[in-house]
């Protein structure tokens, strides 16, 4: 595994998984602005889609994502120097509230004026104002626990949490020596 840098200030990062040709953080706007995905994704999980928001027609689901992953990697690729990442991202457990040495978050986009943000991206807060993505993903029911491709979107933070871990990563500063060591950054 490693690392891109995707804002030149170094306040986003995006894990490369060693499968993988991209980032996360590009795969997943990719997927996001897929048609073809998005209808085979809300085909396969239209009972989800039907019974927590209400939504019936797949290609509403489809135009709503599109239109909401645009908005969503806007505010996330804002370069103004007051752009403020800690006001996206979440303690990804709701009943979490004080800071954690690499906590878990989670970002979403407000959805628009139909129904509350199914759109999720997964992040270690490095420190405040500094993230790591590690995935993403459509999320349709109240926790993520409920399903395989959230389940798995768990794993891979918990995962990416405990390489920092293991490469002696608690802090900003030992993660600028991780880039710097090992990534020749």
């Amino acid at each position: 595994m490693s690392f891109d840098k995707i804002l030149d200030d170094n306040r986003l990062w995006a894990v490369r998984y060693e499968e993988e040709d991209s980032n996360c953080f590009e795969l997943l706007f990719s997927r996001w602005y897929d048609m073809n995905w998005l209808q085979s994704f809300f085909k396969e999980n239209i009972a989800d889609l039907s019974s927590f928001f209400r939504i019936t027609d797949v290609y509403e689901a489809v135009m709503d994502t599109i239109d909401e992953a645009r908005r969503l990697e806007c505010l996330m690729l804002d370069i103004t120097p007051d752009a403020n990442l800690d006001l996206l991202f979440k303690h990804l457990e709701n009943n979490r509230f004080s800071e954690m040495s690499l906590g878990k978050e989670k970002a979403y986009g407000d959805g628009g004026y139909r129904h509350p943000s199914w759109l999720r991206i997964y992040a270690i807060k490095i420190e405040p104002g500094v993230y790591l993505v590690t995935g993403g993903a459509i999320k349709l029911t109240h926790e993520m626990r409920e399903r395989s491709h959230t389940l798995e979107e768990l794993a891979k933070m918990e995962q990416v949490r405990n390489y920092l871990l293991d490469c002696g990563v608690y802090d900003l500063e030992g993660f600028n020596d991780y880039i710097e060591n090992e990534q020749g950054n």
